[in-house]
């Protein structure tokens, strides 16, 4: 059998149903109607019974099937006869009476207009698209009577509280007024108080700068009487002075027998032959019995047995020898200054920073004992991430570039900083380095020859 139920009378109507079509999509009602009857009775129907595109929501329950499947049940019920046949079978088993209402053209009043809708579109009884028609037009006027009933409750109660808000806002109004009024009252008093408080301020300003006027005039007093008495006292100093230099030299001259006129004469004799006696040291004259020079003997020539000048030159000291650096640091007062990493890539660059500083700074203080001269070894720090823990070793002076300046810059501002004819060398590869501190009256020196002197340490 298949769904009607074997009915000859449902199949009749479905016949004369097939020329009635709806010219219109089902009202939302009725279709949401039609798909609930269609997903309870799907469950009924047998898997060769149901078409292939609903076969997947066949264990869905009910109303998964409706939410689900409620696209695919409209269309097939629409597009598939037999297939709402079997649907109208199943509804007829379970509401014969609805269904013999319909196919004898009497809907019973007392059922759901959306059900009647429902069950026509299903049964296809003839005139069910009127049936379909009338049921949509009266569950559209129940929808516009709730909507209007809703529409005309949610006016009063928006009446009503508009009403409420209305009232509210007089009494904040008033109570704003009141608080206002308050407001404005307290700000005139305390304009009043400012005013009066302003009056006795400029009035304390007054007496203030009154003050300080009388002030100054007491300290500029205070301060010339003060500058007179200073004047005084060193006046008075100063006589005491010459009086007691007076009298010590006349008991002075009255131990010794001599007039004043004797001691004064002394005085300026001693104070002459002390200034000979300098000048000569001074100038390094010989003695003078040793002052034998006669015109002739100025006359430069070569004596028998004297030094040539070739040989003068074959005697000086090449820029490479390493005593040349001993000759410049037994220069009184002599500093060396060294430029550090200039020295130490020039040395031995395979060896990491720190060691390269130790071991310079190890021959530094050896040469600084042995010289007695002023050492100072400066290092580039401009690439520093943390402070080099560094003890500098005894007799030289270890310095870092600030960030942001270069060995060489700190070097030329340690030549700049010593007061001219100081004797100071300079240890640099770098040409610019070393034109920089020649032209400031330094002597430049390559690193090669701190490098050897050094290796003799």
């Amino acid at each position: 059998m298949d769904g009607t139920g074997g009915n000859p009378q449902a199949e009749q109507n479905g016949d004369d149903a097939s020329a009635e079509s709806l010219d219109r999509p089902l009202p939302e009602g009725v279709r949401h109607r039609v798909v609930t009857l269609a997903a309870d009775a799907f469950g009924g129907l047998t898997h060769a019974e149901l078409p292939s595109q609903l076969r997947p929501y066949a264990r869905f329950t009910p109303n998964r099937r409706a939410k689900f499947a409620a696209t695919a049940l409209a269309a097939t019920l629409e597009g598939d006869p037999a297939f709402r046949q079997r649907i109208a079978g199943k509804l007829r088993e379970a509401q014969p009476e609805l269904a013999e209402a319909l196919d004898a053209g009497t809907p019973p009043p007392a059922v759901d207009p959306l059900d009647v809708a429902a069950a026509a579109y299903l049964l296809r009884p003839p005139g069910w698209v009127k049936l379909v028609a009338a049921a949509g037009e009266e569950a559209q006027r129940a929808h516009d009577e709730r909507v209007g009933e809703e529409a005309a409750r949610e006016v009063r109660q928006l009446r009503d509280e508009l009403a409420e808000v209305r009232d509210q806002a007089r009494a904040d109004a008033l109570k704003a007024r009141a608080d206002l009024e308050g407001v404005r009252k307290e700000a005139e008093a305390l304009q009043r108080r400012l005013r009066s408080a302003a009056s006795d301020v400029k009035r304390a300003e007054a007496a203030l700068r009154k003050v300080e006027a009388e002030l100054e005039d007491v300290r500029s007093t205070a301060a010339t009487e003060k500058t007179a008495a200073d004047s005084e006292a060193r006046r008075l100093k100063a006589r005491l002075t010459e009086s007691e230099s007076a009298l010590e030299a006349s008991r002075r001259a009255v131990r010794e027998g001599r007039s004043i006129e004797d001691v004064r004469l002394r005085l300026l004799l001693d104070t002459v032959l002390d200034a000979a006696a300098g000048l000569r040291r001074e100038l390094a004259l010989p003695p003078r019995d040793m002052m034998g020079v006669r015109p002739a003997d100025t006359v430069d020539a070569v004596k028998p047995g004297a030094i040539s000048p070739k040989d003068i030159a074959r005697r000086a000291l090449s820029e490479n020898d390493p005593a040349l650096l001993d000759q410049l640091l037994a220069l009184p007062q002599a500093h060396l200054v060294v430029d550090g990493y200039n020295v130490t890539k020039t040395g031995y660059p395979a060896l990491p920073l720190e060691k390269q500083r130790l071991r310079l700074l190890g021959g530094l203080a050896v040469l600084a004992a042995q010289s007695g001269a002023e050492v100072t070894c400066v290092f580039d720090g401009a690439d520093l991430d943390a402070p080099v823990l560094l003890a500098p070793p005894r007799g030289v002076r270890v310095l870092f570039s600030k960030a942001g300046e270069t060995a060489d810059e700190l070097i030329r501002r340690l030549v700049r900083a010593e007061p001219a004819g100081r004797p100071i060398v300079v240890v640099s590869a770098d040409r610019e380095v070393a034109d920089g501190v020649a032209r400031a009256g330094a002597r430049p020196v390559a690193s090669t020859l701190l490098l050897k002197r050094l290796a003799r340490v």
